[in-house]
């Protein structure tokens, strides 16, 4: 089966949040999987040997792509210390300790000087802070002058229903608004980027066969095996999960999806 434990963690640990879902079984939403960290890695024009920073990190799966793939030299931050902890570990199981690097961080408050890194990245990160520009600012801070800033980030593609928008936000815990894709290329231009680039995408099932592929099978039946304990031992987490059990709003995947965001410093 793999891995069903990774680093030690009591499921009575586990907040009964969303994150607190993610980081138990080892794994993090990324809209578009795989196929899209290719497509961002791309636009970025990430190479060998660059500095990248991937705010937002989670259990560390692109950092680790980055530094094994690539050649890069990978940090990854996350403000939840249980998500950098399962990151470490997937490092250090693939043999990539010396070129991915993982520390807890909030991304509104980044402890790097600026211009530290040739790029920064991040997927479905923004989304999910209080204060989107500042999280921006501190990116584009971060990234030396020529450099690059790259986001996947959740999108509305049609303007929303209250109905819509109260259930994105109870289902994943979101405290701030999602913006549609000008307000993404808005707020990147606001925060000091130039040459900006979006596309808005539509999500699609096939995504969950990406989501498979970017973990592996195995790591993939480890983390469902892990969902399942947590739901079992954690009662706070089982009412937690019934108490966000609603019916997808109607056409709701028809106006939600995502985009791709690029610009230069």
């Amino acid at each position: 089966m793999g891995d069903t434990k990774g680093p030690h963690i009591d499921a009575s640990e586990v907040e009964p949040t969303y994150f607190g879902l993610q980081a138990y079984w080892g794994a993090t939403k990324h809209m578009g999987g795989l196929k899209v960290t290719k497509e961002l890695i791309e636009l970025c024009q990430l190479r060998k040997g660059q500095h990248v920073l991937d705010v937002g990190c989670g259990v560390g799966v692109t950092p680790c792509y980055l530094a094994k793939k690539i050649g890069c030299r990978a940090m990854g931050v996350d403000i939840s210390d249980m998500m950098i902890r399962r990151a470490k570990e997937r490092a250090e199981r693939e043999g990539i300790t010396g070129l991915a690097e993982f520390t807890v961080a909030d991304v509104q408050d980044l402890p790097f000087e600026e211009g530290s890194f040739d790029v920064v990245i991040g997927e479905s990160v923004l989304v999910f802070a209080k204060d989107k520009e500042r999280a921006l600012r501190e990116c584009v801070r971060v990234t030396r002058p020529g450099g690059c800033v790259g986001m996947t980030e959740s999108t509305w593609l049609k303007r929303p229903t209250p109905e819509m928008v109260e259930y994105a936000s109870r289902t994943w815990d979101i405290p701030a608004e999602i913006l549609d894709r000008e307000g993404w290329v808005r707020l990147m231009i606001r925060s000091g980027l130039s040459d900006v680039r979006g596309e808005e995408r539509s999500s699609r099932l096939t995504e969950y066969v990406e989501e498979i592929r970017r973990y592996g099978l195995a790591d993939y039946v480890g983390m469902l095996y892990r969902a399942v304990e947590l739901y079992v031992k954690n009662p706070a987490f089982r009412q937690y999960v019934k108490g966000r059990h609603t019916s997808l709003p109607k056409d709701f995947l028809e106006h939600l999806g995502y985009g791709i965001y690029v610009g230069k410093k």
